[in-house]
């Protein structure tokens, strides 16, 4: 299983300079990955949460960086971590221009690049970015449909509801044939079952164990009933779960606590189909906690995966 981790793009030790360490830090320590977040601002007041009563954004959102210009800075400091998005609000761009600029991005990095995308969920970045909440779903699938087409070979063009491209040339294009990868990501069942067929892969949010196999399965079905390989599409789920020093008592969260408990907890989720865990420490200790935190996790993670790999090559 792949390791990922959020770079400091948001809160109290975000900067440059944080940016750079933590992803040459994670590098340097094996992670694949190394990721960011799209935040178009920051409310004043309640927000309308998913599942849940309006309540403010945590205070570590009122600065964060730009996802695609922080991931160039870094490809530039790197070599072979892939540069991922966790999530960018797809409806808040235009899909040529998306193109282009992951295109560009990917050119630059040799390759790395991986497109998550979401649909968006705080009503006063719908208002500020002047798109109307109701396109989700239906403009999603479009935006991602269109974003594609750019990418395919020239001459491109695209006739929809919502986006058109007329007939042009469209460069640079990504490295790979077919595109940059793009993870759908989502909650709600319909979100879900969108991932399963039109994404390369799938990014949900980790809330507990039980709800990440239910979304897993309903995605993997959703992929086969479309026709589709589910054993070729990638499941990234992004933990939202607090990484500490210290051993956590019972009540510890799936994938939170120590680095040596949260280790143990992942040839779990490598059998119920992860493919990769983002890691993202809610609690933002300053940044040299987090790396230590971070490397005791790689060298566990390391020994939990030496039996399981011993016992897949057993006869």
């Amino acid at each position: 299983m792949d390791l990922g981790v959020t770079l400091p793009t948001s809160g109290p030790h975000a900067g440059p300079d944080a940016i750079v360490r933590v992803a040459r830090e994670a590098e340097a320590l094996g992670y694949a990955s190394v990721w960011t977040y799209e935040r178009l601002l920051c409310p004043l007041g309640d927000v309308p949460q998913p599942g849940g009563p309006p309540r403010p954004l945590p205070e570590h959102y009122r600065t964060t960086y730009e996802p695609l210009e922080t991931l160039a800075y870094v490809a530039a400091q790197t070599r072979t971590v892939r540069l991922g998005t966790s999530v960018l609000t797809a409806l808040f761009h235009v899909p040529v221009t998306l193109a282009r600029r992951l295109a560009t991005l990917d050119r630059f990095s040799g390759g790395r690049v991986v497109a998550g995308l979401g649909q968006g969920w705080i009503r006063q970045e719908f208002t500020a970015a002047g798109v109307p909440p109701r396109r989700r779903g239906r403009g999603f699938e479009e935006f991602v449909a269109a974003l594609r087409a750019a990418w395919a070979p020239d001459p491109v063009s695209f006739e929809g509801d919502f986006y058109r491209i007329p007939p042009s040339a469209v460069n640079p294009k990504p490295c790979r044939p077919g595109g940059v990868p793009v993870l759908v990501g989502g909650f709600a069942p319909a979100a879900v079952e969108r991932a399963g067929r039109i994404g390369d892969g799938f990014n949900p949010m980790l809330v507990s164990p039980e709800a990440l196999a239910s979304s897993i399965g309903r995605f993997r079905a959703a992929a086969a009933a479309a026709g589709r390989d589910p054993g070729s599409l990638t499941v990234a789920v992004r933990a939202n779960t607090p990484m500490t020093a210290e051993t956590w008592d019972e009540r510890r969260p799936f994938l939170g606590g120590s680095p040596e408990q949260i280790a143990e907890d992942l040839p779990r989720a490598a059998g119920m189909g992860v493919d990769e865990v983002l890691f993202t420490n809610p609690l933002q200790p300053p940044i040299d906690e987090q790396l230590r935190l971070l490397e005791r996790l790689s060298v566990r993670a390391a020994r939990v995966a030496q039996p399981a790999a011993r016992a897949a090559t057993t006869p």
